[in-house]
């Protein structure tokens, strides 16, 4: 016989022709030799009840898996989520923004970064803009998408809120304009700061959360809870192994609890937190906006042990482009082609963690399977250096120009770089050819 409920292999459910077919046995033992075929009155009423009874069944099968990190979805998540004292990270509002350039000087560009810090009169809240704007005397408004630096409610902003750019930022980063002025503001609401995570990301969130404190987990897991923080590698110490010593290559580095092991007691002792962030947010504090640096910081000094301290290291953020030959179909939309490949790149390759290498298999995909598209040929992956300094430890060469891997080979990532994406540049050159 068949076990329901709960069952050592979880929950099982009953049926609803197992429970139609008890019901009968039931009806049959109280009333003997009755009617049970499709045109009974009582049939009937049992085929309501026993469905109403299926129904219960799929509550308590919900109730049951809704105890589970890995099986509840929706309100059963948050609640397991509050046990475990991590809720449900909020969204970032998302809106667009309208640049204007009065009074430009003939025959200049001027250029507005991607990540331009732009705020709402006080109370001021800060968004940076998602693509680079490209402003001169031909093209004085141009509209670009923003994201809220702080995620929440907060960053819902009705029209006309956005009112500039910040001074700190624009002192630091636009002060070259001369006699043009740049002005700013949403045309119309910034939403979504309402919305929350996904069930999918924050059951992984929960999946992984460290139950012990003061270990290397836990303060990773404090820098992964900052807004903004892609990866973070810790390491006891990174890279530190001393060459002159007798131990070298075989002393298990990054297996210990802070070095442990080796610190003497009431010893200060410094560790790596390699740190890989959206590049849109600034690493040290600009005007509103709070530093990855110092919110990462923060975030590690409540779990760190005692005497422990933290070395904050920004990643190299490593800019990822291509070049190839893409074949298409006659008659197909070249452009709009182009931003689907794109927007698939910037997908796939940013999707990645710390270290993780760019595979070529993985960007031929993102290639042939957009529709419209019949071959991809003499594919390279190319790398552009960081615009500033970086660290590495070998593996790595530091390039000063455009390095190409030859066609069929991924593209290595050093141990404290991240691949990111780049659409436009030195970095992409995609040529469109018909069948």
């Amino acid at each position: 016989m068949t076990d329901f409920g709960v069952t050592d292999d979880g929950f099982v459910l009953k049926p609803f022709d197992q429970i139609l077919g008890e019901s009968f046995d039931r009806a049959r033992a109280v009333f003997g030799d009755i009617d049970l075929t499709n045109t009974s009155p009582l049939r009937k009423i049992l085929e309501v009840t026993a469905a109403e009874d299926g129904e219960l069944w799929k509550r308590m099968e919900d109730l049951y898996y809704g105890n589970f990190v890995s099986t509840a979805f929706g309100h059963d998540l948050d609640l397991l989520g509050e046990d475990v004292g991590l809720p449900r990270p909020s969204l970032p509002s998302t809106g667009e923004v309208l640049f204007t350039l009065t009074a430009p000087a003939q025959a200049r560009r001027y250029i507005v970064p991607e990540g331009t810090i732009v705020v709402t009169a006080p109370p001021v809240r800060a968004f940076g803009t998602t693509a680079t704007v490209t402003l001169d005397n031909d093209n004085t408004n141009v509209p670009v998408g923003v994201v809220a630096f702080e995620p929440g409610h907060g960053g819902d902003v009705p029209k006309n809120a956005i009112v500039d750019v910040d001074p700190t930022y624009r002192a630091i980063f636009l002060a070259d304009f001369g006699g043009a002025t740049l002005t700013v503001t949403n045309p119309a609401a910034t939403t979504g700061g309402t919305r929350t995570e996904p069930d999918d990301v924050y059951r992984a969130r929960l999946a992984g959360l460290a139950r012990n404190l003061w270990t290397v987990d836990a303060v990773a897991q404090a820098a992964l809870g900052v807004s903004g923080v892609l990866d973070v590698v810790l390491s006891d110490p990174l890279g530190g192994v001393d060459v002159s010593q007798s131990y070298f290559a075989t002393f298990a580095f990054d297996q210990r609890a802070f070095s442990s092991e080796a610190r003497r007691i009431g010893e200060p002792y410094f560790f790596d937190v390699v740190v890989a962030h959206d590049f849109r947010a600034p690493w040290r504090t600009v005007g509103p906006v709070q530093g990855i640096f110092e919110r990462v910081r923060a975030a590690v000094d409540a779990v760190r042990p005692v005497g422990i301290h933290p070395n904050i290291v920004e990643a190299d953020h490593i800019e990822v482009g291509v070049r190839a030959t893409v074949v298409v179909q006659p008659g197909s939309d070249g452009a709009a082609l182009l931003a689907q490949i794109r927007q698939r790149l910037a997908t796939d390759i940013g999707g990645g963690r710390l270290g993780g290498d760019v595979l070529y298999s993985q960007v031929v995909r993102a290639f042939v399977e957009q529709p419209g598209v019949v071959d991809v040929q003499r594919l390279h992956l190319r790398r552009v250096p960081p615009a500033f300094g970086r660290i590495t430890f070998g593996g790595v060469p530091h390039q000063s120009a455009v390095a190409e891997a030859a066609v069929g080979d991924n593209l290595p990532m050093g141990p404290t770089e991240l691949a990111v994406f780049s659409p436009g540049g030195d970095a992409i050159d995609l040529t469109l050819v018909s069948s």
